[in-house]
């Protein structure tokens, strides 16, 4: 195993940085199955770990239930080594339609929701989907110690949080990862990738194809860079897209999701593409394009 693709979430839990995320296993707006089979969707996971994908990525709200009882129904017993991360915090009431549920009554019941469907003792990356404003910080990192010191999270993990953030989190518990909106266009959360880099934290970032746009070929005309270096490489876009992440940090962990088994393979094929140094400052220079979509 490349070295260079590899990042220990926590310390303690070892993957290969380019993993999989499930919401590419829902229907439009997270909301029901993408795939009428579900067959479809557990043939694509197990596509994925059986090429060395060792970092799943997914949600209570995805679907909702949808995702996590796919990964289950798919990879349980789960092999050594093979990293399962949720998240709760947000309740999804239709699609794209959610709100925010960040009281600790509400936390333990969806942790306890997550085990029985993910059919786990403890999930290795439990991350808080938002803060919810109405509820003490302290309050909602303290419960998630509790489900820690109970054996029910050997992680905790943010989503969404700025750097200010993210630094007083820190201060009330062991911040293992954050998954924030990043990719080779939207650069707003670079300050909590630098904290990242300076205190070790693992940094997912959502939305690595910009929701798609970097995938498809749909970059503005002033995107040439991309599409240039592309054609370089007798790649897509997508993938100098995520061949790009896996280059800007180490601390960087994108989980790409998809529904297409070979949209999969495209994906994980980006992390055998190595960019020089003139590539890289190429594609820095996309900084600010905007693609992405808020969740």
């Amino acid at each position: 195993m490349d070295m260079r693709m590899t990042f220990s979430v926590g310390g303690t839990l070892p993957v290969r940085r380019l993993g999989l995320g499930t919401g590419g296993l829902v229907g439009p707006g997270y909301w029901g199955p993408r795939h009428q089979d579900p067959e479809r969707s557990v043939a694509l996971l197990r596509r994925a770990v059986d090429a060395g994908v060792t970092l799943i990525d997914t949600a209570d709200n995805y679907g909702p239930d949808v995702a996590e009882e796919l990964v289950a129904r798919a990879l349980h017993p789960y092999p050594d080594g093979l990293v399962i991360a949720t998240k709760g915090g947000v309740v999804r009431t239709g699609p794209d339609v959610w709100h925010i549920a960040g009281r600790p009554e509400q936390l333990r019941a969806m942790c306890d929701a997550s085990l029985r469907r993910l059919r786990a003792d403890t999930l290795d990356l439990y991350q808080l989907h938002r803060l919810d404003p109405d509820v003490p910080m302290a309050d909602q990192l303290g419960t998630l110690l509790e489900l820690q010191r109970a054996g029910k999270i050997r992680h905790i993990g943010l989503d969404s949080v700025s750097a200010a953030e993210l630094a007083r989190a820190r201060e009330l518990a062991p911040i293992a990862a954050v998954q924030n909106r990043y990719n080779v266009r939207d650069r707003a959360c670079e300050d909590v990738l630098t904290l990242c880099e300076r205190t070790g934290t693992a940094f997912l970032p959502w939305f690595p194809l910009g929701h798609g746009a970097l995938a498809g070929g749909s970059v503005d005309p002033g995107a040439d860079a991309l599409t240039g270096v592309a054609a370089a490489h007798g790649a897509t876009t997508g993938q100098i897209a995520l061949a790009w992440l896996l280059h800007r940090s180490p601390v960087l962990l994108p989980t790409p999701g998809t529904g297409s088994p070979a949209h999969l393979d495209e994906n994980l094929a980006a992390s055998d593409i190595s960019l020089t140094e003139a590539e890289l400052a190429r594609l820095d220079g996309l900084a600010g394009g905007g693609l992405s979509v808020d969740t």
